[in-house]
């Protein structure tokens, strides 16, 4: 019999268990689609949080305060101190100091009701200096950000992100209005290109002011000058490959200017993109494995139901396999035939499996909330799976089959 024959035998004994063939092929479409979508799913959340961290900017260390114990002995977390100050922000900036780091951008927060007539809405205020734009990596959709001698001058200006600017003013076209603060009126000299958001946090929805405005007019604490404390400093490398040498020179600076001899007791702490990106990375990749292995399981089960099926029609065609091998069908033949329709089988189911994965893809993320990248390689090794599924489960019905006695299939009832 030659491979033509044997597909289009295969094929019609496919069509004539319909509901059988369909059910089977369901099995095999469902782990097949899990594989896509959790394979999809693992790579989407790292692109995500890769995107949400470099949101921050390009080659930076992220310096914070360490943690505060109060009078009644209870520690805080780390950031809960004030051991950070401006003189430490202009240290870093030296380029003699530490010639591998590009700027220095220290932030200090606080969460403000800003107003616009009748219009106010709550946002945060961050005070930091004029390196914030090129270290945070921000560029600006109207105006222009403060100026050195504006900040020097403790001037009552402040840049708006574009949430906050469209909140209060409805437009992004805010430059050249003002809004007040606590009955202190600001000129809003600029308002920030969109950025989206980080983790849980809308980058557009801020606005900036100079550090020494801040620290005298909007601050809690009301200290201002080179000692004001700062709440988290941003560090600039001056290239990826310096990321490593700004780290050391900026932990060495901080450690002399805070009297540390013992890196365990240091009262701030210091962390790269790359730390942070590595560590959700793998955290995502072991759930990636997680699932890809509960949908492995699904596959498996899938790969049942092409035995289980193909047993089943071997039983069903006895007496048509002793017929055939009666008329000179060789066991080969036999088994051929029964290994294409199992084959065809995990293919279709393959191919539709692969269809489905790549409209969940399409479709889910905005039900999720999280990216979902379609892998090409991920897609064509599924389908290819599919296929090893049905060669390998329909290998032993195939062999029983070619192995039936032409005069016991013949004479089975």
């Amino acid at each position: 019999m030659s491979w033509g024959e044997t597909i289009r035998t295969g094929l019609t004994a496919i069509r004539s268990h319909a509901m059988r063939s369909v059910l089977t092929i369901v099995g095999i479409l469902i782990g097949i689609a899990a594989v896509i979508l959790t394979v999809g799913l693992g790579l989407g959340t790292q692109k995500d949080v890769s995107e949400s961290i470099s949101s921050l900017g390009s080659n930076l260390l992220i310096v914070r305060p360490g943690s505060a114990t109060s009078a009644a002995g209870i520690r805080g977390g780390f950031g809960s101190s004030t051991s950070l100050t401006m003189d430490d922000a202009a240290a870093l900036g030296s380029s003699l100091a530490a010639p591998d780091i590009a700027g220095v951008a220290p932030e200090a927060s606080t969460s403000v009701s800003l107003e616009n007539g009748d219009v106010n809405w709550t946002a945060s205020v961050t005070g930091t200096t004029t390196s914030w734009p090129q270290v945070r990596s921000r560029t600006l959709l109207a105006g222009e950000f403060f100026t050195e001698a504006q900040a020097e001058q403790a001037a009552n200006v402040i840049v708006l992100g574009a949430e906050t600017a469209t909140q209060l003013f409805g437009t992004t076209w805010a430059a050249g209005r003002s809004l007040t603060i606590d009955s202190t009126t600001y000129e809003v000299v600029g308002v920030l290109a969109e950025r989206g958001s980080s983790d849980d946090t809308d980058l557009d929805d801020l606005a900036v002011v100079p550090m020494q405005t801040y620290a005298a007019r909007i601050s809690s604490t009301g200290t201002a000058g080179t000692g004001a404390p700062v709440q988290t400093m941003y560090i600039q490398a001056t290239a990826a490959d310096t990321l490593s040498a700004a780290y050391q020179e900026a932990e060495t600076l901080l450690a002399n200017l805070h009297g540390i001899t013992d890196s365990s007791a240091a009262d701030f702490s210091i962390s790269s993109q790359d730390a942070l990106v590595s560590t959700a990375t793998a955290v995502y990749r072991t759930l990636t494995v997680l699932l890809v292995g509960i949908a492995a399981i699904a596959l498996l089960v899938g790969g049942i139901g092409v035995m289980n099926i193909m047993l089943v029609s071997v039983t069903e065609r006895t007496r048509e396999i002793g017929l055939r091998k009666a008329l000179g069908a060789k066991p080969s033949a036999i088994r051929r035939q029964f290994l294409v329709e199992a084959t065809a089988l995990g293919l279709v189911g393959g191919v539709l499996g692969a269809g489905l994965g790549i409209a969940g893809a399409i479709a889910l993320p905005q039900a999720l909330g999280s990216s979902i990248v379609v892998s090409w390689p991920a897609v064509f090794g599924a389908v290819a799976v599919a296929v090893g599924i049905g060669l390998v489960f329909g290998t032993y019905p195939a062999t029983r089959a070619a192995r039936l006695a032409p005069v016991d299939a013949l004479r089975d009832e």
